[in-house]
């Protein structure tokens, strides 16, 4: 390894949107960031879509104009395609909110994590790829350090606060036990990326689409990408897309697609350019998000199902919301378990907004026509949430509106 230091006072593990996030707002405090990211080089990934209320945190993190001038594109609505094919008006987020911030981009994420660790570079991090965490360190229930290996070369490093933003592998909440799955959202996805696709044009031309199947019992999001790509996936329950389909993904895909005309017609003479993917049981949380020294952020503290594209807006915001609170609790001398900690009730009361969002779409008995038809002051609202406003703005209303709607729904069903 090219550096000589053996502590900084921020440990970042992964250089994802969380990890680059983190570790810029903390060193434009003037703190010593070491982030390290195992991947040596931009990996493909999925969660392609953002909420525009990433544009808050791009503006914190100074690339606002880095983002602009890359060719993803940009994002204005969001549209659903019901099991009938019917399709709804667009949510654009304009609408309410006819301002810079209220349309946002389709990224390709090897290129937009890679704009991210550039940054973060550029603010003083040092970025160290193809570097994994071998072990996290404690001290008693302090966290203190790591063990770091490139290649063969094993090194350890201390730091005062260990920010774990290692994604979906949680290694910290794993080591912990921390790690709580969602009962109610145990599902799979199969995704992959296509030429060719028919897209939208103008305004609706970067617009996510969500298509519900016919039977209702899996739904496929439909994301432009640059270079006239289009991101496609299919997501459903562990029972319905796995227990006794086989095992091949691309066969449960096929099948599912022929459950989806209208997204089928768009994909007519397209080409599949990659093996399908797969990913499942992807909605979980840890039980706390810090601890003495240590921090979680990102999909290593948890992940909502991706219906709203909330994935990499929950993470750069916990990331933003758990920066804070370690720079605080290091200018007050104590990274305790006490001060890391105060960022996480906003952090769950954001998140439990979209995950009651997510779990009236999921509901077979709740229809948001309805819904809306009978609560029109809400589409405001609603389609905040779909910005990703949770933090912003007042939405306790909406949501209990939403509850209390479920509830009424499911005992009329009855």
């Amino acid at each position: 390894m090219s550096s000589n230091r053996d502590h900084y006072d921020i440990l970042v593990a992964g250089g994802g949107p969380a990890g680059s996030t983190a570790a810029t707002l903390l060193a434009q405090h003037g703190r010593g960031v070491l982030l390290a990211e195992r991947s040596a080089t931009p990996q493909f990934k999925v969660g392609e879509s953002l909420m525009p209320a990433t544009y808050w945190i791009f503006e914190r993190l100074g690339v606002l104009d880095k983002v602009r001038a890359t060719s993803f594109p940009q994002k204005r609505s969001v549209q659903f395609v019901n099991h009938e094919g019917r399709a709804s008006k667009p949510f654009y987020f304009h609408a309410f909110r006819d301002e810079e911030s209220s349309q946002t981009w389709q990224v390709r994420r090897s290129e937009f994590d890679q704009l991210l660790l550039e940054n973060a570079a550029e603010h003083g991090v040092e970025v160290r790829r193809g570097v994994a965490v071998r072990e996290f360190l404690f001290d008693g229930p302090r966290a203190v350090g790591a063990l770091l290996q490139e290649g063969a070369d094993i090194r350890r490093v201390s730091a005062r606060v260990i920010v774990d933003a290692s994604g979906q592998s949680a290694l910290l909440a794993r080591h912990l036990k921390l790690r709580e799955f969602e009962t109610k959202l145990r599902n799979v996805s199969y995704y992959c990326h296509f030429d060719g696709a028919r897209l939208d044009d103008g305004i609706d031309g970067g617009a996510t689409i969500i298509f519900r199947t016919a039977d209702r019992k899996a739904w496929f999001w439909l994301i432009p990408q640059p270079e006239e790509r289009a991101s496609v996936g299919v997501v459903g329950s562990v029972e319905d897309l796995v227990e006794d389909r086989g095992g091949d993904p691309q066969k449960v895909f096929d099948q599912e697609l022929a459950q989806c005309p209208r997204l089928a017609e768009r994909l007519l003479g397209a080409r599949q350019i990659m093996p399908m993917k797969a990913i499942r049981d992807f909605s979980y949380h840890a039980r706390q998000a810090a601890g003495d020294g240590w921090v979680l952020v990102g999909d290593a503290f948890g992940f909502i199902d991706p219906i709203y594209s909330s994935g990499v807006f929950l993470a750069m915001k916990s990331a933003e919301l758990a920066a804070d609170a370690i720079h605080d609790a290091l200018v007050a001398g104590a990274p305790s378990a006490e001060r890391l900690c105060r960022f996480e009730p906003e952090l769950r009361r954001g998140s439990e907004a979209l995950r009651q969002l997510v779990y009236a779409y999921y509901d077979p008995d709740f229809s948001v026509a309805e819904f809306l038809a009978r609560h029109p002051r809400f589409r405001r609202d609603l389609t905040e949430m779909l910005i990703g406003n949770v933090f912003r703005v007042d939405v306790e209303d909406f949501v209990a509106a939403l509850v209390d709607h479920r509830r009424a729904s499911s005992k009329a069903a009855c």
